[in-house]
C-alpha cells in the first residue's frame, strides 16, 4: 500500500496497558466473560491460528490447542512482554501492520481479532488482509465495539450524545477509536471474503455499580446465559462474531510462510538478525526473538 494511502495506526508501543487497563483494574468480568465467547466459537484445535492484536498474550494461553500460534502487534513492547510468559516453542511474534501483513496466503487455518476492529480505520482493507492469510474454510474470531448497545440507545433516546446508534455507519467517539454497527460489520465481512455466522454478545453487565455491588461470578454465569441470544438481537457494547473463509485463495508457492510488506515477493531470506527480501532487498530485523516488519531497517 502506498504510504500516502495508508491508514493511520493506533499504536501501544511502550504503553502501560496491561497493568493500567487489566490488571488490578476491576476487568475480571470482562476477561471472562470474552474468555467464555471464544471458547465456544472457535475450533479448539488445529494447525496454525493467527492472532491479530495479541498484545501482552492475555488469551493466548486459550489457543494452546494449535500446533502454532502466531502472535502479531504493533508493540514490539507488548510482544516481548508475552514472549517472556510464553517463549518460543510453539509460537511466533511478529511486530507487523495489519494493513500489510508480511505472510503467505493461505497460512492460516484460524484467526482471532479481539478488542482491535474498534482502532481500525479502514475495516475494509484490514479483513481482506486477514482473509488472504487464510485459508478456506479456515474459521475467523472477530469482536468488535457495538454502536447499537442499551447505553448508547438511552444516550440518544436522551439527547445526551449527537449520533444515531441505529445508523449503520462506524462512529469515531475518540481518534482512532470507533464503534460498529452488526449489520455494518456483517457487511463489511461478507465483502471482504467471510461468511458470518453464530454471534454471541458479551459484556452485557459492563457498568461499574453493578460489578461493585454483585459478585463477578454471578455477572459472569448471567452473561454466559445471555450470550446464547446474540443471534436474535445485539445490544451489548462487545459483539463476538464466528466467520468461515470462503472463495478461492490467492496462489502463493508451496511451502511459502513470509510475504514481503514492501514488493509482495515471497523469496526472503533468513539471516541471523534479519530477513532480507531477494527481489526488492528490503529488509527486516528480527530480534529478541521477534519478527520486525513495522519499517525495513535502514540501509547499509
Amino acid at each position: 500500500m502506498p504510504e500516502q494511502h495508508r491508514p493511520e495506526i493506533c499504536d501501544y508501543e511502550g504503553s502501560t496497558y496491561r497493568t493500567d487497563f487489566w490488571e488490578g483494574q476491576g476487568r475480571e468480568y470482562e476477561d471472562r466473560v470474552e474468555r467464555i465467547a471464544i471458547r465456544r466459537l472457535l475450533p479448539p484445535t488445529g494447525e496454525r491460528l493467527l492472532e491479530l492484536g495479541a498484545g501482552f498474550g492475555r488469551l493466548t494461553p486459550l489457543f494452546s490447542g494449535y500446533k502454532q500460534v502466531v502472535l502479531l502487534d504493533y508493540s514490539r513492547s507488548q510482544l516481548e512482554f508475552a514472549r517472556q510468559h510464553y517463549g518460543d516453542e510453539g509460537f511466533l511474534y511478529v511486530a507487523a501492520d495489519i494493513y500489510r501483513m508480511p505472510f503467505a496466503p493461505g497460512l492460516f487455518d484460524g484467526a482471532t481479532m479481539v478488542r482491535v476492529l474498534h482502532h481500525m480505520q479502514d475495516p475494509l482493507a484490514a479483513l481482506s488482509g486477514i482473509r488472504e492469510a487464510m485459508r478456506q474454510g479456515g474459521v475467523f474470531l472477530l469482536e468488535f465495539a457495538n454502536k447499537q448497545n442499551l447505553k448508547a440507545i438511552a444516550r440518544w433516546a436522551l439527547r445526551r450524545q449527537d449520533w444515531n446508534p441505529f445508523t449503520p455507519e462506524p462512529v469515531e467517539f475518540v481518534k482512532l477509536n470507533y464503534d460498529f454497527h452488526p449489520r455494518y460489520v456483517r457487511e463489511t465481512l461478507i465483502r471482504a471474503g467471510f461468511k458470518p455466522g453464530r454471534t454471541l454478545t458479551v459484556s452485557h453487565f459492563r457498568l461499574d455499580l453493578l460489578k461493585r455491588i454483585i459478585p463477578t461470578g454471578v455477572l459472569v454465569a448471567l452473561d454466559s446465559m445471555a450470550q446464547l441470544t446474540g443471534d436474535l438481537w445485539q445490544l451489548s457494547p462487545s459483539v463476538f462474531v464466528r466467520s468461515e473463509a470462503v472463495g478461492e485463495d490467492s496462489p502463493a508457492p508451496k511451502g511459502a510462510f513470509w510475504r514481503c510488506p514492501a514488493c509482495g515477493s515471497f523469496d526472503l531470506e533468513e539471516g541471523e538478525d534479519r530477513l532480507i527480501c531477494a527481489d526488492c532487498g528490503a529488509q527486516w530485523g528480527k530480534h529478541s526473538g521477534i519478527y520486525d516488519f513495522k519499517e525495513p531497517l535502514a540501509e547499509g
